[in-house]
């Protein structure tokens, strides 16, 4: 099998200044790729621009959640030739379903699928003009596991597996690559205070943005279609697909430290 290389790949990747995106974003650098950033904070997009080394990267101002920014950022990919999509975009909330604010569960669904799904819909007949191209949707475990307190966002990355598998056959025989890849709980400012304390009382592991870069190189290096992290949560997304009443049994015995999390937060924020 050949490996991809990723020098001088032109590459738009949102949510460049998550943790997640800053991490890809040094690695994919490192290996010598020609990035876009996009998120909606000039500012930090500028600070991740000056720690990259000194080559053709750009940064683009834009919310994904807007049609207006999808269409400038559709405009920019032609411009610029853009050989690959990475969509690393994402919020959470722990949160009950039935106390979450509609404005956060709209927000959440729309920044974790639908918008992501805009944007390939978009980009897609740039990408065809490729002679070989790729999209990349950075979905998570919960993807393949429904978790109490994050059933929206549990919601929005299984939207977005069966987005990126149907889209995977749609486009099978034509020049782009659809792969997706799954990260556990990771270190970064998304998962709040309270869901990092709940993790470890779980006994959960968190990985570092850096591991999470590390397996999408190998994704893409490897020209992978799917890539699923951390072990035991690998094994929990085969048993739950197969005999899921043996997760559900584990995830209800959780439910105490989870409900006592939620109110803590809840609580704090009141």
């Amino acid at each position: 099998m050949e490996l991809m290389t990723l020098k001088n790949k032109r590459i738009l990747l949102t949510g460049a200044s998550g943790g997640i995106g800053k991490a890809i974003a040094a690695l994919l650098d490192q290996q010598g790729a020609i990035l876009s950033l996009v998120g909606r904070q000039a500012d930090s997009l500028n600070s991740i621009l000056k720690s990259l080394s000194p080559t053709a990267h750009q940064i683009v101002v834009a919310d994904i959640n807007s049609a207006a920014d999808r269409e400038m950022l559709t405009a920019h990919c032609a411009k610029s030739a853009i050989d690959m999509l990475i969509n690393c975009a994402g919020v959470l909330e722990l949160q009950y379903f039935d106390q979450q604010d509609p404005q956060t569960i709209d927000n959440i669904i729309n920044t974790n699928l639908l918008s992501p799904m805009q944007l390939c819909r978009q980009l897609i007949p740039v990408l065809k003009a490729r002679e070989h191209a790729v999209i990349v949707n950075i979905g998570s475990i919960f993807g393949s596991i429904g978790h109490p307190g994050f059933t929206t966002y549990c919601a929005s990355k299984f939207g977005l597996r069966g987005f990126t598998e149907a889209l995977q056959r749609e486009l099978a025989g034509s020049s782009i690559q659809v792969s997706y890849l799954a990260p556990r709980a990771t270190v970064t400012t998304l998962n709040s205070a309270t869901i990092t304390a709940m993790n470890k009382a779980l006994g959960n592991t968190m990985d570092d943005p850096e591991l999470v870069a590390q397996a999408l190189l190998m994704l893409l290096r490897k020209n992978q279609r799917q890539r699923y992290m951390g072990w035991p949560e690998r094994l929990f997304v085969k048993v739950n697909a197969l005999i899921p009443s043996v997760v559900a049994k584990v995830l209800i015995k959780n439910l105490p430290i989870i409900n006592q999390s939620i109110n803590q937060q809840n609580k704090s924020e009141g």
